[in-house]
This record gives structure tokens, C-alpha cells and sequence, in this order.
């Protein structure tokens, strides 16, 4: 009897372990779904998505009709929708269940030697494809290869690479992505059609902004979507991660600029006319006194750079030959800090040549 009972006991558990399993992951599949991170959320899904890039939009509307491809090189600051772009038209080309057998996604984090080349990439682009889709749209008898930030590639594997492109050309179409086309070697650009990525415009940025905030019943004001639109400079990727840290931030208040500057970490500025001050008045310890408050404060050299560069070509009271001697010695600087120089020593030989430009009036 006790045998009996333990017996049923031990079958009436398991549905209500299966039920509470099942509960747990609709709620963690809940939770997955919310914590995606806005830049992957709005990413476009289809090429008619992309925004500002016409010409790339147009020629990869034409290609898909056709289902034929070219190679292509597409290049570009940072942001403006390169990877995004190829993926789109690869989805709309495959569709999702075939995406992830014809895509070959290798990026600058993955090895991408001349051994990489000659076996993986090789081995991929042999194989052969065809057939249809599962919803009955027809399916282009090639796959394709995406290598991102291709401009890290040593010129060993990208010379590796050009004889793989012409050999296979009937079953694979390579998609090169990269920062800077003249660190790509001529015999591969010679093979693919060329695509310039322009920096998005200031109004474009501000329309996809506003969507997002609308999506996602952000509060905000004029002053700060403009603010967020100024220091992403053009990057779109940067502009969607500042927003989305600033709703987390603010906790459902409204959205400032003040807000956006702390978080892109914007030096303040008052903080750089106080720099300018000191330069003005010709004492080196009320300019050491202001260099080490900066410092101590935590700001990046090379933000303040950035910064410091459009206030001097500004300033008034400066001659040309001022400003250039000025502007060459933030290029000095500038390269001295992207080798790993000392911030504090970089700027005070900086605003020290800033302020000998300044007492020569």
C-alpha cells in the first residue's frame, strides 16, 4: 500500500514540475526578449530599412530581383550601417531557416590568418548549393561570405584571398567590410564593386531617434535629442547605446542634456574655458593647478582633444599662424596619445604651447 502511494505520489509530481519548468521558461524567455540591447532590437530586418545610403540600397533592391550578386566592398566610418546593410539583404535573399547554412560571418575578433583563408573560407566557398526556399520563393545558387573589418587582415591572407574569390566565383560572393579601403590591396578592390558609407545627417539621425523613443516611451526634450545627435558624430550605433544608457540612468524621468553629457563623457565647457584662462594668464601653476583638475576628474585626453580642436579654429583672438602652430601641436599630441603616451605630460606640453601662442599678443 505505502508502495502504491508513493507510486502515484511520485507520477502526480512530475506534470507539476513540468508546469513549473514550462512557467520558468516562458518567464525567462520574457526576460530574454526584454534585455535585448536596443542597437540589436532596431536593427533593420530588410534592406528598405537601411537609412540615408541610397545608392548601396539601390543597387542591392536591383540584385535581389535578379537573385545575382556581386562582390562587394563596403567602407565607411563607423555606425553608418555597413554589417547591418549586408545582413538585411542576405536575410531577404535566404530567408532565416537557410540565413545560417549560406552566411559565413567572420569578424576581426575571429582568427582570419592566411590558414584561416586557405581552410575555412576555402572549404565553405567549395561547397555547392541550390534548391528553393520553404515558403516557394526562389533561392540563388550561391552563398555568401562577409568578412568585417576587413582592413585588420594581414596582406598575406587578403592576398590568399583574391584567388578564392576569382576560383569560386560561381557558388560564392564575398561581401569585404571595412574602416579604410586604402589598407585593402588593390587586386581585391579591382574585384568588387566599391560602396562609400556616408556619416548619417544630423536630421536623419533625429527621425530614427524620435522612433526609438516613441517604441520605447522614452521622455525626453528638443535640446537633449539634439545634444545626443552632436556627440555621436554621425555614428548611429553610438546615438541608439547613449539613448538607451540614459533611460536606464534617468529611471523613466525625462531625458536632459546634461544627462547625454555626462554619460558620451563630454568634458564640460566651463572646465575648458577655465583651461583657456590659465593659458591667458601667463602663470604655469595656475596652468598645472587646471591640467591636474581635469586630469583628476577622470576626462579622456583625447575627448578633450576632439573638443579643444573646434574651440581654438573658433577663437577670435587668434591669428591664423596662432591657430596653426596651435592646431599642429594637438596633432603631435593626438599621435602621441594613440602610442600610449602620459595624458598629464601630453597636456601640459599642450596648453603649455597654447599659452605661448596666447601671451604673443
Amino acid at each position: 500500500m505505502q508502495a502504491f502511494l508513493k507510486g502515484t505520489s511520485s507520477i502526480s509530481t512530475k506534470p507539476l514540475k513540468e508546469k513549473s519548468a514550462a512557467a520558468a521558461g516562458t518567464s525567462s524567455d520574457s526576460k530574454k526578449q526584454k534585455s535585448i540591447p536596443w542597437v540589436e532590437k532596431y536593427r533593420p530586418k530588410c534592406v528598405d530599412e537601411v537609412a540615408y545610403q541610397d545608392e548601396v540600397v539601390g543597387v542591392l533592391k536591383k540584385s535581389l530581383q535578379g537573385a545575382d550578386l556581386p562582390n562587394l566592398l563596403f567602407y565607411g566610418p563607423p555606425g553608418t550601417g555597413k554589417t547591418s546593410t549586408i545582413l538585411a539583404a542576405a536575410r531577404e535573399l535566404f530567408g532565416p531557416e537557410l540565413f545560417r547554412q549560406r552566411v559565413l560571418e567572420l569578424n576581426a575578433s575571429d582568427e582570419r590568418g592566411i590558414q584561416v583563408v586557405r581552410e575555412k573560407v576555402k572549404n565553405f566557398a567549395q561547397l555547392v548549393v541550390g534548391g528553393t526556399r520553404s515558403d516557394g520563393k526562389p533561392c540563388p545558387p550561391f552563398k555568401i561570405v562577409i568578412l568585417d573589418e576587413a582592413d585588420s587582415m594581414t596582406g598575406a591572407a587578403q592576398a590568399a584571398l583574391r584567388r578564392t574569390m576569382e576560383k569560386e566565383s560561381k557558388t560564392t560572393r564575398f561581401c569585404l567590410i571595412c574602416n579604410y579601403v586604402s589598407r585593402i590591396i588593390e587586386p581585391l578592390t579591382s574585384r568588387c564593386s566599391k560602396f562609400r558609407f556616408k556619416p548619417l545627417l544630423d536630421k536623419i539621425q533625429e527621425q530614427r531617434m524620435l522612433e526609438i523613443c516613441e517604441k520605447e516611451n522614452v521622455k525626453y526634450n528638443n535640446e537633449a535629442i539634439q545634444t545626443l545627435v552632436q556627440v555621436s558624430e554621425g555614428d548611429l550605433r553610438k546615438a541608439i547605446t547613449f539613448l538607451q544608457s540614459a533611460t536606464r540612468l534617468t529611471g523613466g524621468l525625462e531625458i536632459t542634456k546634461d544627462t547625454i553629457t555626462e554619460i558620451a563623457g563630454v568634458v564640460p565647457r566651463k572646465m575648458i574655458d577655465g583651461l583657456i584662462t590659465a593659458c591667458h594668464s601667463g602663470s604655469f601653476e595656475k596652468l598645472e593647478s587646471a591640467v591636474r583638475n581635469v586630469v583628476n576628474e577622470g576626462h579622456a585626453a583625447t575627448q578633450l582633444i576632439n573638443q579643444l580642436h573646434d574651440i581654438i579654429i573658433e577663437m577670435d583672438d587668434l591669428s591664423d599662424r596662432q591657430k596653426s602652430g596651435i592646431t599642429e601641436k594637438l596633432a603631435e599630441v593626438d599621435k602621441c596619445l594613440s602610442d600610449g603616451a602620459d595624458e598629464y605630460l601630453q597636456m601640459i606640453s599642450l596648453f603649455a604651447v597654447i599659452m605661448q601662442q596666447v601671451t604673443q599678443n
